[in-house]
């Protein structure tokens, strides 16, 4: 198993990058400048496209020695051979993916509030972290629940017994913000995704983180 390191969790978002090349560049820059986990998030694309964006980004994190994971599809993650993927709560049970992954994948799980919180503490091994949010309200995720604002954030932060990345609307202007809720790390999209010099920006947002 990969090291797992939350500080400053890159969700690659190929429509926000700009297609796939652009994807590729935007990882390899976020990576220099201190990005220490990629998950490759493509709600908007078919498997296949997927599929060929994570193995084209595996050998880019792996000479980083950071983890690829992906997002919802257990099936991607095994074909291309990331280190392992991020689940939501209406997404293939932990326990399964764990099965179907093996001991040595990383497994994070979406909660959004003390319920699901509690219910990710009983799972134990079988996931390594959990994503609480949105913190804020976000427009990369419309189904997302409602904001948890900072203080909702720092009591499931709390509250969980896994490392905790946050997750929701975290720009550069609100992060230290959000780092004084207690996650292990924060989670951003836009924020390197659209960002003119996602080199420059991861290195801002890890100063903080």
């Amino acid at each position: 198993m990969m090291d797992l390191d939350l500080s400053l969790y890159l969700v690659l978002d190929p429509v926000q990058c700009g297609g796939h090349a652009r994807s590729l560049e935007v990882a390899q820059a976020a990576l220099e400048g201190g990005a220490t986990i990629v998950q490759l998030r493509a709600p908007e694309w078919h498997k296949r496209a997927w599929l060929a964006l994570a193995s084209d980004l595996l050998p880019i994190t792996r000479r980083h020695g950071v983890p690829l994971i992906i997002n919802d599809h257990v099936d991607v993650a095994l074909a291309c051979g990331a280190d392992g993927v991020h689940i939501g709560q209406k997404d293939l049970p932990p326990e399964f993916a764990r099965k179907l992954l093996g001991p040595e994948a990383l497994i994070g799980l979406s909660v959004s509030n003390e319920r699901e919180v509690d219910d990710a503490n009983l799972l134990g091994s079988v996931i390594d972290y959990v994503g609480v949010g949105p913190v804020f309200d976000t427009p990369t995720k419309p189904d997302a629940s409602a904001a948890l604002g900072i203080d909702g954030t720092a009591s499931l932060c709390a509250r969980s017994l896994h490392p905790a990345v946050t997750i929701g609307g975290i720009q550069l202007g609100n992060a230290a913000d959000v780092k004084r809720a207690g996650p292990g790390g924060i989670a951003v999209v836009s924020a390197i995704c659209r960002a003119a010099d996602p080199r420059l920006a991861a290195r801002q947002l890890r100063e903080i983180t």
